[in-house]
């Protein structure tokens, strides 16, 4: 059986947040949420980093991507 835990939230907050989680669990509700804001902070870096390079950095780094995974052998 899994471990619970207490969490301090001010109460404008946790009732903001179950409205928002609906019917799921706690855990599987905050686990979901972290998910989410994770996936959009890598999508808004990767978008940045595009942004800041030009195409032939790009380019050069998808080759050196793509011979590294050709070439990875574990020992």
């Amino acid at each position: 059986m899994s471990e619970y835990k207490t969490i301090s939230v001010p109460a404008e907050v946790k009732k903001e947040l179950k409205k928002a989680k609906g019917d799921k669990e706690w855990g599987e509700f905050l686990r979901d949420l972290y998910k989410e804001a994770t996936e959009i902070k890598k999508k808004k870096s990767f978008k940045k980093l595009t942004n800041e390079l030009s195409e032939e950095e790009l380019e050069n780094i998808k080759e050196s991507s793509k011979e590294f995974r050709e070439n990875f052998k574990l020992r």
